[in-house]
C-alpha cells in the first residue's frame, strides 16, 4: 500500500511540475500558444546577432538554427569563440586554443529553444512568467528538473509575432542577451554547420 501511495504521489508531482505557480490571464495564455506555434513552425533559421555579456561588453556574429536540437553561433573576429549544438551536446569552442567543452544539451536553457515540440505546459518545462508590454511579449522558462541551472527568456515582437531576442540567466545570476537581426526562416542549411570536429583547427563557417 505504501508503495502505491508513493507511486501516485510521484505521478502527481510529475504531472504538475511544469504548471506555473501563478494564474495566467487569457491574454498571457494566448501569447504562450502563439509562441509555441511560432517556434514549432520554425525548422531552420539564420540571422545576424548582437550579444551583450554580463560585463557590458558586446560581440556580433552569425547564428544558424536547425530544429530540433541544432544551432551554431559563429562570432566575428577577433572573438575566438564558437558555440555548436549538435543534437546531443552544447559545445563551447575556443577557436584560438582549439579546445572544446561539451555539456548535455538538455541540461542547458538552449535545450528549450531547440526541442522538437516546445510546450510551456510540458511537465519538463518550468514556466517562470509571461510579461506583456507595448508590442512585446516576454516568456521566461527553465528546465523543470533543475530550474537553478539557468533561465531562458524569449522576447517576441507582437505584430508581426517574431522572435527578436533571448536572454540567458545562469546559475551565478549573470545574464547574456542575444538580439537577432535580419532573420531568415526556412532557409537551406548545410548539416556540417552543426558538427564540430576536434581534428579541424579553426572550425569556423
Amino acid at each position: 500500500m505504501l508503495r502505491k501511495i508513493l507511486f501516485c504521489l510521484t505521478l502527481v508531482l510529475v504531472c504538475f511540475a511544469g504548471a506555473p505557480s501563478f494564474a495566467l490571464t487569457a491574454e498571457e495564455s494566448d501569447a504562450l500558444k502563439r509562441a509555441e506555434a511560432y517556434l514549432n513552425d520554425i525548422k531552420t533559421l539564420k540571422a545576424r546577432f548582437l550579444q551583450v555579456n554580463p560585463d557590458g561588453s558586446s560581440v556580433e556574429g552569425d547564428v544558424y538554427v536547425s530544429r530540433p536540437g541544432r544551432m551554431r553561433l559563429v562570432y566575428d573576429p577577433p572573438t575566438p569563440m564558437m558555440l555548436v549544438a549538435d543534437g546531443a551536446f552544447l559545445i563551447y569552442v575556443d577557436t584560438e586554443m582549439k579546445d572544446a567543452s561539451h555539456i548535455d544539451l538538455n541540461d542547458t536553457p538552449a535545450g528549450l529553444l531547440l526541442r522538437e515540440n516546445l510546450s510551456f505546459t510540458d511537465p519538463t518545462v518550468k514556466l517562470g512568467g509571461v510579461k506583456m508590454g507595448p508590442g512585446v511579449v516576454e516568456i521566461t522558462a527553465a528546465m523543470a528538473k533543475d530550474p537553478s541551472a539557468g533561465k531562458l527568456t524569449l522576447v517576441f515582437s507582437d505584430k508581426p509575432f517574431e522572435l527578436k531576442q533571448w536572454r540567458v540567466l545562469d546559475a551565478q545570476n549573470k545574464e547574456v542577451t542575444v538580439s537577432l537581426f535580419n532573420a531568415q526562416a526556412g532557409v537551406t542549411l548545410d548539416r556540417d554547420l552543426f558538427r564540430y570536429d576536434t581534428r579541424k583547427s579553426g572550425d569556423r563557417d
